[in-house]
């Protein structure tokens, strides 16, 4: 079976997060997104295990599904929700402090297990080591590799994932208290590790500029703190609609049975370039390298060293490589952004919300919209519209790189187009 599958997401127990990231919402959204597996998020969190407990059942083998579908209501206005099927995977994400080799790691992890009772062994296991009530994404003292041999204990066939490994301040190969190489992290447990997620501000072809990283399926997710930002990024599967198949797919990391990643350009992830967010400084890594220190050169102050800087530190290569048969890799801009900037407002004003509740039902889901349909189909709906899908897909856009912690900005058209965008069919497709 062909679905679509967001593995990393947060429940309103998280900080930061959306009250709205209910499990019918998310469930909503994945139908509106053209998702069919999701992952719970949060299994650590008391509250939010009672929940799931209360609200999901098994379906399929290690898949859960809402017990009342019934409460999926749609989150646009004058607009149903597509029919769609939606399964969950018990999922969390534990934010790893501790000293190793006299340096403090903070490091995330996403785990990931196939049944409620697993969950729950391994949540008694960390209750004893920190508090678990504090955040959907708990703070643990404890170390990455030990952390992963909990969860195998507790639970054989559960996987564990490092979290978005760029990311500066909290992940494997983060600039401020990441790792150089895996097995540094993971140790004698570093062959159970067999999937590593990219994160917004990388994707696949940087990550192929290092060798060491080659065994490893490359995964995307949203990381959604709120529901409609479900599916910024994703994972296409081509195998048996199941926890162990999806698990498996991931071990063999081919394009048979995992078939792509749908990603962010990079340069649009917060901290794909060096800089200093106070100080509005944004730098290439190749600039960056010219300054004494690494400093801010408005207020001498370190920079933020960004995903690119820290890729390019690691890389033994000048151009990525596959491995035959790899997964492909499609680069997207979520379809708001792409609507606002057609319609020259905001992504979440109202009128980008009225097109885009238009183009789902239109089209059936926004993946459906920006991955399989024909262009000239497109274009009798909106010749704007297919203009950008087709530039994006041909990877024809503007690209304004983020840095410490501050989105960057993917365009699709230059400033000189836009009065005729603005006035064409688009405008059109919806009466007031």
């Amino acid at each position: 079976m062909d679905y679509i599958a967001d593995l990393h997401i947060h429940s309103p127990y998280s900080r930061a997060t959306s009250p709205e990231s209910s499990l019918s919402c998310l469930a909503a959204w994945a139908r509106i997104k053209g998702i069919q597996v999701i992952g719970t998020g949060d299994f650590t969190h008391p509250g939010w295990m009672e929940r799931i407990n209360n609200e999901l059942e098994p379906a399929e083998p290690g898949f859960f599904k809402l017990k009342n579908e019934s409460s999926i209501h749609s989150p646009l206005a004058d607009a149903a929700v597509p029919e769609g099927i939606v399964r969950f995977i018990l999922s969390a994400e534990i934010s790893c402090i501790y000293k190793r080799h006299s340096k403090v790691r903070k490091v995330h992890n996403l785990l990931y297990v196939p049944d409620i009772e697993s969950a729950r062994k391994i949540n008694v296991e960390l209750a004893g080591i920190g508090n678990l009530k504090s955040d959907g994404r708990p703070i643990l003292g404890l170390d990455s590799r030990n952390l992963l041999e909990i969860l195998l204990k507790h639970s054989p066939d559960g996987f564990l994932v490092p979290a978005h490994i760029w990311t500066p301040w909290f992940s494997l190969f983060g600039s401020r208290s990441g790792f150089d190489d895996i097995e540094e992290c993971f140790g004698d447990l570093t062959d159970q590790v067999f999937a590593l997620e990219t994160g917004l501000s990388s994707d696949p072809d940087m990550n192929r500029l290092i060798s060491k990283l080659d065994r490893f399926a490359l995964i995307s997710n949203s990381d959604c703190h709120s529901p409609s930002k479900l599916g910024r990024e994703a994972n296409l599967f081509s195998t048996g609609f199941d926890y162990y198949s999806l698990r498996d797919a991931l071990k063999n990391n081919s394009r048979e049975v995992f078939r792509g990643t749908i990603e962010f350009f990079p340069e649009e992830g917060k901290y794909h370039f060096d800089g200093h967010r106070d100080c509005q400084v944004c730098l290439d890594p190749k600039d960056s390298r010219l300054l004494k220190g690494l400093l801010c050169p408005v207020c001498n102050k370190p920079l933020t060293i960004g995903v690119q800087h820290r890729v390019t530190e690691l890389a033994d290569r000048t151009t990525p490589q596959y491995k035959p048969n790899s997964p492909d890799v499609f680069s997207l801009v979520p379809l708001p952004e792409i609507l606002g900037e057609i319609l020259g407002v905001g992504p979440t004003s109202k009128r980008v919300t009225q097109h885009y509740a238009l183009a789902i039902k239109t089209f059936g889901s926004e993946f459906n919209l920006m991955l399989n349909s024909d262009i000239d189909q497109i274009s009798q709906y909106s010749y704007a519209l297919a203009t950008a899908i087709g530039r994006i897909r041909n990877h024809q856009v503007i690209r304004l790189a983020g840095y410490d912690g501050e989105f960057g900005q993917i365009r699709v058209f230059e400033k000189h187009e836009l009065p005729a965008i603005k006035a064409s069919i688009i405008e059109s497709t919806i009466t007031p």
